[in-house]
């Protein structure tokens, strides 16, 4: 056997082994959240961590809610669907509990770049909230909550969602659907209006309203059937050229210290600029996505 024929069969058995590389596969990252669970309004009760009162709550809306996600691509023609736990430091969802047919990605540390990459056909967003300062946005915040006041890429303001159909748009990946409250909805599809989205509730005050679980369960596993079933005629968010990423915290106390190096700077004594040849350069100086 020629060593020519040998690297043939060696690529041959790669691609096999990753169902993203198989011809007509529909491999689907699905990135995951808490805030945009139905029934979820209040951090200090709901969201933190493994001390709020009613988190065990949480994570069952949660992972139904994901369930659902998974249970609707399936049913639209998904070969394999991985499940990213992106909700704090990627403890809410478990093995014991995720959809038996799902690869689960939890855990702390994540690469910065969260796994993505070309083989994926198409993303989810699962719950992620609106940038901060939305209104009516539930639980609306740009990735810390606490720290964070603004993002701003090439001078648009950018949350999670931004950030990661950018992200998703350098590997030409699109962002078919996403569930969550009315405000995250039509923060995507100002970014991609052929997405999908499953309204599951609405901010109202501080508070808001939301359907009933069984019913928000079953609008996802919907909308999610859709989304795959017509995914090709969903382009990606794609964003091209330099850019640079400012960042604004929301007080001098809570400042990173970012090393000194080419494309970063201080601005003020909150805000910082990170320059790059991309959004994946620019962003990765700053942090993950």
């Amino acid at each position: 056997m020629t060593i020519c024929t040998l690297l043939l069969l060696f690529a041959s058995i790669a691609a096999a082994q990753d169902p993203g590389h198989r011809p007509g596969a529909k491999k689907v990252l699905v990135i995951a959240s808490m805030e945009g669970s139905d029934g979820i309004f209040n951090r200090q009760s709901q969201l933190t961590s493994l001390t709020a009162p009613r988190w065990q709550e949480s994570k069952k809306l949660m992972t139904d809610d994901v369930n659902a996600v998974v249970d609707g691509l399936y049913a639209g023609g998904a070969s394999d669907v991985v499940v990213l736990d992106a909700y704090d430091t990627g403890q809410a969802i478990s093995t014991l509990d995720i959809h038996p047919k799902a690869m689960l990605l939890s855990g702390r540390p994540m690469t910065p770049t969260l796994e993505m990459n070309s083989s994926y056909a198409a993303v989810v967003f699962a719950g992620l909230p609106s940038m901060a300062g939305t209104e009516e946005g539930v639980l609306a915040a740009t990735y810390d909550f606490q720290s964070i006041h603004a993002i701003w890429v090439n001078g648009k303001p950018t949350g999670a969602i931004g950030a990661r159909a950018m992200l998703a748009g350098r590997h030409k990946v699109p962002v078919i659907m996403m569930y969550g409250d009315e405000a995250a909805c039509k923060e995507l599809r100002a970014l991609t209006p052929e997405a999908e989205c499953a309204v599951v509730k609405w901010g109202v005050g501080r508070g808001g309203k939301s359907l009933a679980h069984a019913a928000a369960v079953q609008l996802i596993r919907e909308k999610a059937r859709v989304a795959i079933d017509r995914a090709a005629s969903v382009k990606p968010y794609q964003f091209d050229g330099p850019a640079e990423v400012k960042v604004q915290y929301t007080t001098a106390a809570r400042v990173m210290i970012f090393r000194p190096m080419e494309g970063v700077k201080q601005i003020d004594a909150r805000t910082w600029s990170f320059q790059g040849k991309d959004i994946v350069d620019a962003w990765l100086k700053f942090g993950d996505f």
